[in-house]
């Protein structure tokens, strides 16, 4: 891929519309513009309105044409923007006569690598680009704006100055190893360290619990069959589409739905009714409920309230007991127009939902609406991809490694640990890597970024 070439690409999704762009970067924008257009010169940054001309001089558009000057671009070079009326051919043929005058199709995510390779952007904003084009909430967008605002990048380079002032530290004292290093400083040293563990395992733990914000949450429904677990999934689609019978076992697979609750985007998961399984099909489905549990983030338990509870029951109660710490369950108490049962009071701790589905289940709503809000109200930094989740633990395993050290007066080992630190933490922002290594990274963007 040579850097120093002008690229092209079209930046808006195919398809119909009413304005699609085109949009070129590098050297040769300006002058592939004045071509296309016949005209002398764009004055940076305003809109100008011209007719638009093939190789052949046929006339293709009547375009808005926008140039932006290097370095004050997206870029950091020369970039025209072409915007054109919307639609497949326009915009293609604007396209190929573009790259008959020089310039070559982008890459996916080229525009956005060559903005980072210029200094127009970091990749925590470049990553935070990626992923607002794919938010799937409200609250996804607002995070991932504060990223684009730098505030990650802030928060990073804190770290990173504090490491390196420790290693600062470690470093002039290495150089007189003959003489024990100041009691103070050591214990100073240490309890700095000690405070960016802490910073780093609370945004470490807090992106890790509230991923969902960003990739939609995961709630699943369980309980023994025959309870109202496909009625309600019916019910929170508005549409028939679990299979709703008196028999057991109907439901004999984990179904999965995408559905919009408040401002939040959820992947609503029916699963197989927990019982002693009959067949090895119905075995398999009972192990998916369990494994859906475990991939959840909130998990409705149902139960039929007009009855007593059974075995299966009990069963449920047990997968509760075991996940509670770590998920947020609701407890709904199905049929309660049929009769209630002595035995809710197992579950009473939960504050659990009388409800008949087939009816209303706005109560439920309303206490997933209160518990996923719950999860965005947080001002924390959060990290937005695995990527940078790997990179802060790592930078907290050499963190962990140089105690020891530390407290054994072998500086030069501390300094090692210490260098990896701030080399994990600085790859989060702007990483010394290989040119591979970012086009692999670039490459997952879409064309036109």
């Amino acid at each position: 891929m040579n850097s120093n070439s002008t690229i092209a690409a079209v930046a808006t999704s195919h398809g119909i519309g009413s304005i699609a762009i085109v949009r070129v970067s590098g050297d040769k924008a300006l002058e592939i513009a004045k071509k296309i257009s016949k005209k002398k010169s764009f004055p940076p940054r305003y809109a100008t309105l011209t007719s638009l001309y093939d190789e052949n001089e046929e006339l293709i558009d009547k375009s808005i044409v926008i140039y932006f000057k290097a370095p004050h671009s997206f870029t950091g070079e020369d970039i025209i923007e072409f915007q054109c009326h919307g639609g497949i051919i326009v915009a293609k043929k604007i396209l190929d006569t573009v790259i008959e005058y020089g310039a070559r199709l982008a890459e996916p995510g080229e525009f956005s690598k060559r903005a980072f390779l210029n200094g127009k952007i970091d990749l925590t904003e470049a990553e935070a680009i990626a992923k607002l084009i794919e938010a799937k909430s409200e609250d996804a967008a607002k995070i991932l704006a504060k990223q684009l605002k730098g505030e990650l990048k802030e928060y990073i380079e804190n770290i990173r100055e504090v490491l390196i002032r420790i290693l600062a530290f470690a470093e002039v004292n290495i150089d007189y190893a003959e003489e024990d290093l100041p009691i103070d400083m050591a214990e100073s040293m240490k309890n700095q360290l000690k405070e960016l563990k802490k910073r780093l395992k609370n945004m470490l733990e807090s992106s890790e619990r509230r991923v969902g914000l960003l990739e939609g949450f995961k709630i699943s429904i369980i309980g023994k069959p025959n309870t109202g677990k496909s009625s309600l999934l019916n019910r929170l689609l508005s549409y028939e589409r679990a299979i709703v019978s008196d028999i057991a076992g109907t439901t004999r697979d984990t179904i999965e739905e995408n559905v919009k609750i408040g401002t939040h985007l959820v992947r609503i998961v029916d699963t197989a009714g927990i019982r002693e399984a009959k067949d090895e099909i119905e075995k398999i489905g009972i192990e998916r409920s369990i494994k859906a549990i475990k991939e959840s983030d909130i998990v409705i338990a149902m139960f039929d309230s007009s009855k007593e509870f059974g075995d299966e029951d009990e069963k449920i109660l047990e997968l509760i007991d075991s996940f509670k710490e770590q998920k947020d369950f609701i407890i709904v108490l199905n049929k309660a127009d049929l009769g209630s049962s002595k035995d809710i009071d197992k579950v009473k701790d939960f504050e659990p939902l009388l409800l008949s589905v087939k009816k209303d289940i706005s109560p439920l709503i309303d206490r997933l609406k209160k518990i996923l809000d719950g999860y965005a109200k947080s001002d924390d930094i959060l990290l937005i991809s695995k990527r940078q989740i790997v990179a802060i633990k790592n930078a907290l395993n050499s963190i962990e490694a140089a105690f020891e050290p530390l407290d054994m007066g072998e500086l030069e080992i501390f300094a090692y640990h210490i260098n990896d630190a701030i080399r994990a933490v600085a790859s989060i922002t702007r990483p010394m890597e290989s040119s591979e290594l970012l086009d692999k990274m670039f490459g997952e963007f879409c064309l036109g970024k």
